[in-house]
This record gives structure tokens, sequence and C-alpha cells, in this order.
């Protein structure tokens, strides 16, 4: 069957925005953020003067610090991979200025009726696997956090859905025990982060083996590409 031709760069855009997107559906469902996105949305919630968007850029900072160490070496490309949680992180605070569903400051959070919140949990949720399965289909590196997957997996010849779901553990580990420390209670954290944690490694891998049949991501500047490769085993 002949594959549908969708070029890596406009994957990498259409992730890029509808991900910020998808992970503004979650925050507005109240149902509890994903665990990738909770240490951030936690922050957010406890430093007024911090935006979710920038919120993202302290732990995705700290993260590229850890992905530095393992990879064992800095390469310049390597920022892109920042530049892009920079643009994320403003697209994310830009959905949730301009929906007012999204804005916490038009729409109380929890005060949306529950089946609409259930509709924005699912939603999202699904739309982040699929933005997520598209950014490993792309040269240009995506966040950190996605990049850290991509990266290290590859580093050290790791299943990729494997080491995603025990990656998805770690943060909700993380998560939860910033809500309780912070707080007192869980808050950012709910039973939506559970179900997240449990289906996400699983729903990513799906529509990964997904676009892998249907699709073509090849890119259309494969010179510009080859400088973003990421085949290094020191």
């Amino acid at each position: 069957m002949r594959k549908i031709r969708f070029p890596a760069e406009l994957a990498y855009l259409t992730a890029l925005v509808m991900l910020a997107f998808a992970v503004a559906m979650t925050a507005a469902s109240d149902l509890g953020v994903s665990m990738i996105v909770a240490p951030a949305y936690i922050l957010s919630l406890k430093i007024d003067a911090l935006t979710f968007g920038q919120s993202e850029y302290i732990v995705q900072g700290l993260l590229f610090i850890a992905f530095c160490l393992l990879m064992r070496r800095v390469k310049a490309v390597y920022f892109s991979a920042f530049l892009t949680g920079l643009i994320y992180g403003a697209v994310l605070d830009f959905w949730r200025l301009v929906i007012p569903h999204f804005n916490p400051a038009v729409t109380p959070i929890g005060s949306l009726g529950l089946p609409l919140r259930i509709l924005y949990f699912i939603g999202g949720t699904i739309l982040c696997a699929v933005c997520i399965a598209l950014f490993f289909h792309t040269y240009l590196y995506p966040q950190i956090y996605d990049f850290f997957v991509k990266g290290v997996s590859a580093r050290y010849g790791l299943n990729r859905t494997r080491f995603k779901i025990a990656y998805d553990a770690a943060f909700l580990a993380a998560a939860c025990a910033m809500s309780l420390l912070l707080f007192r209670k869980f808050v950012g954290v709910g039973v939506g982060t559970l179900i997240t944690t449990a289906v996400n490694g699983v729903l990513i891998g799906f529509f990964d083996k997904l676009f892998e049949k249907h699709f073509d991501f090849s890119p259309l500047l494969p010179r510009f590409a080859a400088r973003f490769a990421l085949d290094e085993r020191a």
C-alpha cells in the first residue's frame, strides 16, 4: 500500500501547536493533567507570578541538563529542543488566554459541567498521544519531555514504548511528591493523571505504528535534517 506523504517539517509544526492545545484542554477538564506536565502545572498553581507555559521552561530546563548528562555530550543542535519547549510554552499560554473554557481567569477551574470535563479529558489525552507520536517521526527535535525519550532510548538501544511507560511512571511519582509537599494534598493530580499514566505509552505506541504504516515522513530538507541525527552510541 502506498504511503501518504506528510513532510517531517509539517509533522513538527502540527505536533507543536496541537500538543499545546491538548494540554490546555486536559487542564481545563480538572480531572488531572498528564503526569508529564503535572510538575510544571503544580508549580504554576503554587507561584502566581508564573504562567503554566513559564513553569514549563523551568521544568524542561532541568530535564535538559539531565538529558545532556545521560547523552554524555552537549551538541549545539540539542538546544533546538529547548527552543521547541519555549515555543510550546508560549503557544500553551496563548490557547489558555484566547479560549474562554481554557482560561482560568474566565472559567474557574472545575466550574464546567462534568460531561464536558470528561470530553475535554478524553479528547486531550488522545490528541496528546497523537502529537507525541508525530514528534517521533520528525527530525526536528520535540520539546525536552519527548526529546528525552527519543534521544535516550536511541542512545542506549532501549525499546521506545517500554521506556516511555517507565518514564511516565517516574513523572507521576514526582508530581505526587510535589503536590503533597507544596499543598499538603493532591492538586493538579487526579484520577485522570492515573488513567493517562496507564494508557499514554500504549496510545503513543499505537499511533506510532499507525503512522509508520500509512505515512511517509520524509523531510523536505534532507541535508538540513541530517544535522539532527541521533544515531550516537559513544
